[in-house]
């Protein structure tokens, strides 16, 4: 471990996580200069190498509350055998704790990641546990988002979504990007389009997909809420079609739930999306197809839902400057091949918290170029696997006490493709 020691806004990584070989004289140069209006300098107080190419060390910085303390994991993706993927639970609609998950599929270190459905106040209704965003695992397009109105969180800044996302693509280079669910559901010269994947929440007048990967969770949640508030009574106006190797097994107004098999699917229908869906009968050949699309490219092979938080290296307008919280975030330097993933500790006195804009301003001092912010308070984790030690433990003491079960987390991985 090394000393702790006072660094300027942008030179801390680059000291805390020992990477100055990593950055160019040009990024060197315009870390060096950044500058942060609403956070004092960084204090590194730890940094430790996990793996090369990955570092965990701790950090400080001076608000007006107090300080707040914070945790540093860096992930340098041009190591071949380094890589970021999602950490998740067996199933959509299910939660697990970031070291559980983290040892699980045998990642060296992680955070938590994405807001999740975690209460209601729909009457009868249980909360499904299953984030707020996408999420992509290893390739593989596990759900999409729910309408922006519909999720759990602090309010976002003006022009994001809850289908903004924090992924690495194909080229190995993590990015901030925006999702797109494009998809139909056909049956002879009948199309309806999909506007859900495995989502606690779907449009109104939406049809959504649900697949083995969602879980045993009630479907009767997604047809609860609207697009303008997630409050708002559950339809009433609800169908529900069920799927079997391209052939319709069952029909009903009722979204069911139980695991969903393998070589099944699961259709549910609210307002208009139940009139579609209602066109189709039992013994009918349906064909479904489903893509999440990015705005940018290549194609994503991990995505996270996440609030984005900071672009081209400027706090986005608009963050909230007043409520001060346990946070976690990640983000990305501007040649998308060093990530920073952030988790503060526990509330007072441990942490003193920080406010998104300020957030922003600590992502941006240690050299993020991109970032956003994930789930906080008691959510917020790190789980380490240090040199020596068999399993990775949670290092950052949860505000909860104990670990809180989340949605899903980001990994850190070497060796593993």
């Amino acid at each position: 471990m090394r000393p702790s020691h006072l660094v300027r806004p942008g030179l801390a990584l680059l000291l805390a996580a020992g990477l100055s070989t990593l950055a160019t004289p040009a990024e060197a140069a315009r870390i060096a200069t950044t500058t942060s209006a609403s956070v004092a300098p960084v204090t590194v107080t730890s940094s430790e190498q996990l793996a090369p190419g990955v570092t965990y060390g701790s950090f400080q910085v001076d608000t007006p509350r107090g300080a707040a303390v914070g945790y540093l994991l860096t992930a340098d993706l041009r190591k071949n055998k380094v890589s970021l993927d999602l950490l998740h639970p067996d199933t959509v609609a299910q939660r697990q704790v970031v070291s559980a998950m983290t040892n699980a599929q045998g990642a060296i270190a992680g955070v938590n990641g994405d807001f999740f459905n975690i209460s209601e106040t729909h009457a009868g209704v249980a909360p499904t546990g299953s984030s707020s965003g996408p999420e992509i695992a290893d390739g593989e397009q596990l759900k999409f988002a729910v309408p922006t109105a519909q999720r759990f969180g602090p309010g976002l800044a003006p022009g994001t979504s809850t289908r903004d996302v924090f992924g690495v693509g194909v080229n190995g280079e993590a990015r901030v990007d925006t999702l797109s669910l494009t998809g139909e559901v056909r049956s002879g010269t009948h199309a309806i389009a999909l506007g859900g994947l495995n989502q606690y929440a779907l449009p109104v007048g939406g049809v959504g997909l649900f697949t083995s990967a969602w879980g045993t969770a009630s479907r009767v949640r997604s047809t609860c809420g609207s697009d303008t508030s997630r409050n708002d009574p559950c339809s009433t106006h609800t169908y529900e079609v069920t799927i079997r190797r391209g052939v319709v097994t069952a029909v009903g107004q009722t979204p069911g739930a139980g695991a969903i098999p393998a070589d099944t699917e699961v259709l549910v229908g609210r307002e208009g999306g139940a009139d579609a869906l209602d066109d189709l009968a039992v013994g009918d050949r349906v064909s479904v197809h489903e893509k999440l699309a990015s705005a940018g490219a290549p194609k994503l092979t991990f995505a996270v839902g996440g609030a984005p938080i900071l672009r081209d290296g400027v706090p986005l307008a608009g963050l909230d400057t007043r409520t001060a919280a346990v946070r976690s975030a990640a983000g990305v330097s501007p040649d998308g091949r060093t990530v920073y993933l952030v988790a503060l500790a526990g509330r007072a006195p441990a942490s003193a918290g920080l406010t998104i804009a300020e957030l922003a301003d600590v992502l941006r001092s240690l050299g993020a170029d991109a970032a956003v912010n994930l789930d906080g308070g008691g959510s917020t984790t790190i789980a380490v696997r240090e040199p020596g030690q068999a399993a990775a433990t949670a290092r950052n003491s949860p505000s909860d006490g104990t670990e809180r079960a989340v949605a899903n987390g980001i990994g850190i991985f070497v060796g593993r493709h």
